[in-house]
């Protein structure tokens, strides 16, 4: 069995022609950027790419195929040298019964199941050309529809306090909303690990999935999985989140929840911390409070342990949260030992010092080791390595 360093959660800024698709995201995350920034630079061998529902980047997709750069493979996937790429899709749903909205990462095998996908979509979207758009389905329609076009079907960033699953403080269990049977895997998103996750009962029978949610290139691969499969493809992915004929996730590598942007309770008006019950912020007098992860995940506990058979999530500091690390020097590492992968895991200190500064050298092995001192997130703000 293989390993392979896989993020299923990048969106598309713009289409190849400029029209935006997430219109948060970067202008240079076109489909061709990503590929070439995820292989080159990153270092990535299996990427989700979840908004390629939208025409002109199937078109793109396309193209790429009938020029040469990409094949699809006969078991799933679209590859690019020894990069595989997986069409996804995010979308909101938001009704009655679900109490959203919430996003979920739907994933299809080839080309012609996403343009068939996208084609079903348009009838149920306002814009099918946009990211992240309310379906004006059920769940259940959606979890149904993909799986009858053999996808995988995952809810994203389960705990943020926006747009997911549990976050919002209504629903308390995925079987408000779905059919168990018909989830793949759980996305647990920046502000949450492990650990946390396996609080809830419910999650234990799932596969979990740390992925990057990028909006911009830089952002790709700062939350990943390492995969153990044959090789890279769709229907190896399936088989690994389901964890048959010996596939599965090796290790998780996630930001240390405390950097994430919402894992403590803040007042959303001056961001200062607040306890979990209390409705008024006692430094600025402000009702709008957005609850941290840590204490809705500690509402919706149902279990005092987690699953034991569990791989290891290894907390992870991306390189651009090291301070000094600016864009250049970056670059200049990843010229020089040829990937991010390669040092975020592999590059001893002593070659680190001879391209950057002896202090970043030493920055970046504590934060491979988990040794740097962390101050924590919340209200939409990330957190940061503190002065040790």
């Amino acid at each position: 069995m293989n390993r392979y360093y896989v993020d299923l959660h990048i969106h598309i800024g713009r289409t190849w022609t400029g029209k935006p698709v997430k219109i948060t995201g970067s202008k240079s995350l076109t489909f061709t950027n990503i590929i070439e920034h995820a292989r080159h630079e990153k270092g990535l061998n299996m990427i989700g790419i979840i908004d390629s529902h939208s025409p002109e980047v199937i078109l793109e997709m396309e193209s790429l195929i009938q020029s040469g750069e990409v094949v699809e493979h006969q078991n799933g996937g679209l590859v690019f040298g020894d990069l595989t790429v997986i069409p996804g899709s995010e979308l909101e749903i938001y009704d009655e019964q679900c109490n959203g909205p919430i996003h979920v990462l739907c994933y299809m095998p080839t080309i012609a199941k996403m343009r068939e996908f996208s084609n079903w979509l348009s009838g149920h979207l306002k814009n099918i050309q946009l990211s992240s758009q309310r379906v004006y389905i059920t769940g259940l329609q959606l979890q149904k529809k993909t799986k009858e076009l053999g996808g995988i079907f995952i809810p994203a960033h389960v705990f943020t306090p926006f747009k997911s699953l549990y976050g919002k403080g209504v629903n308390h269990s995925l079987t408000e909303v779905f059919d168990p049977s018909l989830i793949d895997g759980i996305e647990l998103g920046l502000s949450s690990d492990t650990e946390m996750a396996d609080q809830l009962g419910e999650l234990h029978a799932y596969t979990f999935v740390t992925n990057s949610d990028a909006h911009s290139l830089a952002k790709i691969a700062r939350e990943y999985q390492v995969i153990a499969m044959e090789e890279p493809t769709f229907l190896e992915l399936q088989k690994a989140l389901q964890g048959e004929d010996g596939r599965g996730v090796i290790a998780n590598y996630g930001l240390d929840p405390l950097l994430g942007k919402y894992h403590k309770t803040v007042c959303a008006n001056c961001l200062n911390h607040v306890p979990n019950d209390d409705q008024l912020c006692n430094l600025c007098g402000s009702e709008k409070i957005i609850k941290g992860v840590a204490d809705r995940i500690l509402e919706l506990k149902t279990a005092a342990t987690g699953r034991a058979d569990r791989p290891q999530y290894i907390h992870q500091v991306p390189l651009e949260f090291i301070p000094g690390l600016g864009p250049r020097l970056l670059e200049k590492l990843v010229d020089h030992f040829g990937s991010e992968m390669a040092i975020l895991h592999e590059v001893p200190k002593e070659a680190l010092a001879q391209v950057v500064p002896e202090k970043i050298a030493e920055f970046i092995m504590q934060a491979r080791e988990g040794k740097v001192h962390l101050a924590a997130g919340g209200g939409g703000k990330y957190g940061k390595i503190a002065d040790q």
